[in-house]
């Protein structure tokens, strides 16, 4: 049975699109979704999902149930470094698919997730139960997964201010100068190729902020905070300024000694759904990139 919500409107000048995401707690392509198939309407009629809405308007949205899908529970080790009722924080290896995907429907964090708290699957969100954010396949490091509906709404809002702590170690080619900088440029999929991302002119806002590490013969390492949570965004900025990641075989080069791009997510600090604290955690660069590390030289 569907849910129907109905709301008006307070304001104006809001799209349609992102206020449903706001008022119903789902994802804005969902939302764009729901909107598309008519699911959505603003004083009994369909409208667009860029329709600015204007202060007395009433908006009616109707959720179906989530589609049935094969996931099933998997015995896939997890390293946890964080756990209380609501959240459960993993240090992810590359290499892990964070959700089924085309092609893959098994052998994914989410299946491994699931074994590990059953009662994920309550969770609204039919192939990704309590996923708030992700990490490439072959990018390791530090998530966190929403353990009930209320702490994945909690975490979804501080994603959208801006208030998540994100920081990244990564190995690019070259030698990037400033040693601060902070690369602003617009991410949307690439024109010719949609499989990958590119900066675009009418693409979504994105922020990259970077501190250099140290500097190793022909390479820099770095300290990357994301402000944004664009697809690829590390990978596409440091590519798109001349400095692709080590090993990125997608935005760069392969390398003959790393099956991976070399980046780690090995800093997370968000605040906690059940007392409102902030916390911070931490994970150690995994060994393949540590033994990429003790190749080069300052």
């Amino acid at each position: 049975m569907n849910r129907h919500f109905e709301f008006t409107v307070a304001g104006s000048g809001e799209r349609l699109d992102k206020y449903v995401a706001e008022q119903c707690h789902i994802s804005r392509s969902y939302a764009q979704k729901l909107i598309e198939e008519g699911n959505v309407t603003v004083n009994n009629h369909a409208a667009r999902a860029s329709h600015k809405l204007d202060a007395g308007d009433r908006v009616i949205a109707s959720i179906p149930p989530p589609a049935s899908t094969s996931l099933t529970p998997e015995a896939i080790p997890l390293k946890v470094v964080y756990e209380d009722k609501d959240v459960i924080v993993i240090d992810k290896p590359a290499g892990l698919l964070v959700h089924p995907a085309a092609g893959q429907k098994s052998g994914t964090l989410v299946n491994a997730i699931l074994a590990h708290c059953p009662d994920l699957g309550e969770i609204k969100g039919s192939i990704r139960p309590g996923i708030v954010h992700r990490l490439d396949k072959d990018t390791s490091g530090l998530m966190m997964v929403a353990k009930n509906n209320a702490s994945h709404a909690y975490l979804s809002r501080q994603i959208k201010q801006r208030s998540i702590k994100k920081t990244y170690i990564a190995l690019v080619l070259g030698q990037l100068a400033p040693e601060r900088g902070a690369i602003e440029a617009p991410i949307g999929r690439h024109p010719r190729d949609r499989k990958r991302m590119a900066v675009v002119e009418r693409g979504r806002e994105a922020k990259t902020e970077y501190r250099v590490l140290r500097y190793l013969d022909d390479c820099t390492l770095l300290e990357v905070m994301p402000e944004t949570g664009r697809t690829h965004q590390i990978r596409v900025h440091l590519s798109a300024i001349g400095h692709p990641v080590f090993g990125d075989h997608i935005y760069g080069k392969r390398s003959p000694i790393l099956g991976r791009q070399f980046l780690h997510a090995y800093k997370l600090g968000f605040r906690l759904p059940s007392t409102g604290e902030f916390v911070e955690f931490t994970s150690r660069l995994p060994r393949e990139l540590q033994e990429v590390l003790n190749r080069y030289r300052p």
